[in-house]
């Protein structure tokens, strides 16, 4: 029979979240305001410390409120970083258990900054188009020093294209898959021998930028992260190869 199954009591502590969420939804508590003291929250909710704790931890971990010792919790202002930010760790692990997830977000990370570039190209400045020159610039002179520094050189400049699409949404997704593709390629980001063809692309982007030539923008970077993403397969072939050669010697 429908509808009859059993009545699962809730925490205390899933009440208190819903109660204190519901608080800051509606605006009582505002982004910057504190909430009441553990002390007034058991007086006024009649429950005990635990269960307000462990509410007070979820609202933290949903990134609605920061909790620093010896005062009261304080309700954040949303923003799209720290939405993203909260994926983190479930990505990351996500990442770790599925190589098809890696490719999916490779893909994903191409459609993303095809759109940006496009984006870029109609909204930029002459102050966007100084800071992305200023960035290919940084990348340029991270040739004389280790690869790690090109490599965050590279990821700057991507970064600042996904700034200039004024969409904050853009930058702090951009930022995490940077960020998730560079843990699980470290070893292959960097392809000795490539480093002026990368640097070359990332020109062509610019000047397309520059131009206010979305079409063009889009096309570039599409070609580039192809030509990317060839040499991320090749490079991890071989790693791969190698590390079966070592296995077998």
């Amino acid at each position: 029979m429908g509808g009859t199954g059993k009545i699962v009591k809730r925490k205390l502590s899933n009440e208190v979240f819903d109660r204190l969420y519901e608080l800051i939804r509606s605006g009582d508590y505002p982004p910057g305001e504190s909430l009441p003291s553990e002390r007034e929250l058991m007086e006024s909710l009649g429950v005990g410390r635990p269960a307000i704790r462990e509410a007070m931890q979820s609202l933290e971990r949903q990134g609605l409120i920061s909790i620093q010792h010896g005062q009261r919790p304080k309700v954040l202002q949303p923003t799209a970083s720290g939405l993203i930010s909260q994926l983190d760790l479930t990505a990351r692990h996500m990442l770790m258990q599925s190589p098809e997830s890696l490719e999916h977000l490779k893909e994903a990370r191409t459609f993303f900054e095809v759109g940006m570039a496009q984006r870029a190209a109609e909204l930029a400045d002459a102050a966007d188009v100084a800071r992305l020159a200023a960035l290919l610039q940084r990348q340029r002179s991270a040739l004389n020093e280790d690869c790690e520094a090109f490599i965050a050189a590279d990821m700057a400049f991507h970064r600042g294209i996904a700034a200039v699409t004024r969409n904050p949404i853009f930058t702090a997704t951009s930022e995490a898959m940077l960020g998730w593709l560079a843990r699980f390629h470290s070893k292959v980001l960097h392809w000795e021998g490539n480093e002026q063809t990368t640097l070359t692309e990332h020109e062509g982007i610019l000047r397309a930028i520059e131009a206010h030539d979305p079409a063009a923008a889009a096309q570039r970077m599409a070609d580039h992260l192809r030509r990317a993403r060839a040499l991320y397969q090749s490079a991890a072939k071989e790693a791969g190869a190698r590390a079966g050669e070592s296995l077998l010697t």
